[in-house]
């Protein structure tokens, strides 16, 4: 996990803007990420998750502004072990086990197998361990996804809709696991575009248009707006914001 004599703010931007094909996607945001948090980063299809959770990763070109993450910048090659990256689709060989999948990805990153045991207890599939992914439900292989970019006890995990397509059972259970990541010292920045998630989180950064409308806890957001759900908390900012 992060050195605590290193840094406290795992994510810092200030007045980013990102660009792809010559089209401005992120405008001028501006927030920080504390180490040891779940951060929600919440809001419809289209306005710029993917995009962010890319470039904090290092593999998306800044266009304006800066961006630091764990204390360095995002294309540091130092900083590629410490981060995990879990995008929304199965990220995993179907035709491998659970266990030689997390063996796979922690021999490109230099880790030895002694994570590979740990980083599948993490996500609850040491029953499976050794069973084909092609042979697990949809939620299960989701898990071994998440297995994968846990090899290396990464200080900051990035989870770009990772319970979409889950049922409410497996949605509860990842959600635990992830609790329990953040309570044993890992950064999470989850992407989820279902906003009663948000009352899972540390804090929730609300984005539309590529915009940052809010950056605040759950609570916080709902009496800030005077609402008493996610929904129409993120309906009110809206209007806010056109107005």
């Amino acid at each position: 996990m992060l050195n605590s004599t290193l840094v406290e703010t795992a994510v810092a931007a200030d007045r980013l803007e990102v660009s792809r094909r010559g089209t401005p996607v992120l405008h001028q945001l501006t927030f920080t990420v504390p180490t040891g948090a779940i951060v929600g980063l919440m809001g419809p299809s289209g306005c710029g998750k993917t995009t962010l959770m890319r470039t904090i990763v290092g593999v998306q070109r800044i266009a304006g502004g800066s961006l630091t993450v764990l204390g360095s910048t995002p294309d540091d090659p130092a900083n590629r072990p410490r981060l995990g990256y879990v995008t929304q689709a199965v990220s995993v060989y179907r035709d491998l086990t659970v266990r030689q999948n997390a063996a796979y990805f922690a021999a490109l990153q230099g880790f030895s197998v002694d994570h590979v045991d740990d980083a599948v207890a993490a996500v609850g599939l040491t029953p499976y361990a050794d069973r084909r992914v092609e042979q697990l439900s949809g939620g299960q292989a989701s898990r071994a996804s998440l297995a994968c970019a846990l090899v290396g006890d990464p200080d900051l995990l990035v989870l770009d809709e990772p319970t979409v397509g889950l049922d409410p059972v497996t949605r509860e259970e990842l959600w635990e696991h992830l609790r329990a990541l953040a309570d044993a010292g890992t950064t999470l920045l989850v992407s989820s575009h279902v906003m009663d998630e948000a009352e899972r989180c540390d804090s929730v950064l609300l984005m539309r248009d590529g915009r940052l409308l809010e950056h605040l806890p759950p609570r916080q957001l709902l009496e800030r707006t005077h609402t008493d759900s996610m929904d129409r908390a993120f309906l009110t900012l809206i209007k806010e914001h056109a107005a």
